[in-house]
């Protein structure tokens, strides 16, 4: 699966603008809760190569608290752990939390 890094708040207009030529996902990830780990590891198992189509963001939200409240407060969304923010022109088109991350709800979203 190829994760790229969440970690600075200036990547945020950075992903706003990469969302305007390919869909975004932001996956809010608790180090903490073992439901952030099954979601996580759901995630990974049904990942596939379409999958690639998508640029997927992985946030440490333990870590880099401040950025997860900017997420929150950038695309309108209420903070949730774990967390799927699906992303395209600047703008949230889809979120889910806990066990309702789904893989094929993202995809469906390209």
């Amino acid at each position: 699966m190829p994760w790229n890094r969440l970690e600075r708040l200036d990547q945020l207009s950075e992903i706003i603008e990469e969302s305007k030529n390919q869909t975004v996902v932001i996956y809010k990830h608790s180090t903490r809760c073992s439901i952030s780990s099954m979601a996580l590891n759901r995630l990974e198992r049904n990942w596939t190569e379409e999958g690639n189509q998508l640029k997927i963001y992985y946030l440490d939200l333990i870590r880099f608290r401040e950025v997860s409240n900017a997420v929150a407060e950038q695309f309108g969304v209420q903070h949730e752990s774990p967390q799927a923010i699906v992303i395209k022109n600047g703008k949230a088109v889809h979120h889910s939390s806990h066990m309702s991350i789904d893989y094929d709800a993202m995809l469906k979203l390209l």
